[in-house]
């Protein structure tokens, strides 16, 4: 059965663990030593119209909502890799903007069992074609929905408020992710 209260424990005793973790190290959150990777704020016009909606989806560990991101590819740009990213956690590609539409913060459980402080250039890609073959499909729970839902839906504050305020920005010269 799933209690809600026991993963409400769960999920508050990971945080508390995370910023455990980070207090024992704090020269990694002053002394500049933040990761970088790049998102994808992926998004599509609903019906031919004005109104967007934004495509979440799950990590594949915590299964947490998120967007697709990931870590910086040699000899692309970042909105490159961000593109590459939703091609192949969410099988999305678009037209991506050149510059970051924002940027957030968050903890990144690492491999060797660490945390780091990341901080995620988000670049927004409109969405022009879904595919249903894509290198983490079954790994991953794809939804589309309002920017509020998807806001509702991240951990992430930062995150939130970009999702909440972001309104696509159009560009000249369309770059092809």
């Amino acid at each position: 059965m799933n209690d809600p209260k026991l993963n409400r424990k769960t999920k508050s005793k990971k945080s508390k663990a995370l910023l455990g973790q980070l207090a024992a190290i704090p020269e990694k959150l002053f002394a500049g030593a933040f990761l970088q990777q790049y998102g994808a704020l992926c998004f599509r016009y609903r019906d031919g119209g004005p109104d967007i909606e934004v495509l979440v989806i799950t990590s594949r560990d915590s299964r947490r909502w998120v967007i697709p991101k990931g870590w910086p590819m040699r000899g692309m740009k970042p909105f490159e890799a961000a593109a590459i990213e939703a091609w192949e956690e969410a099988g999305a590609r678009g037209t991506a903007v050149k510059k970051p539409v924002g940027r957030y913060t968050y903890l990144k459980d690492l491999d060797n069992g660490d945390v780091g402080p990341c901080v995620v250039d988000v670049f927004q890609i409109e969405v022009l074609e879904l595919k249903s073959e894509f290198k983490e499909r079954g790994q991953r729970i794809l939804e589309w929905v309002a920017p509020d839902e998807a806001a509702r839906r991240v951990r992430e504050i930062e995150l939130k408020s970009l999702l909440i305020r972001f309104e696509p920005r159009r560009q000249k010269k369309r770059a092809q992710g």
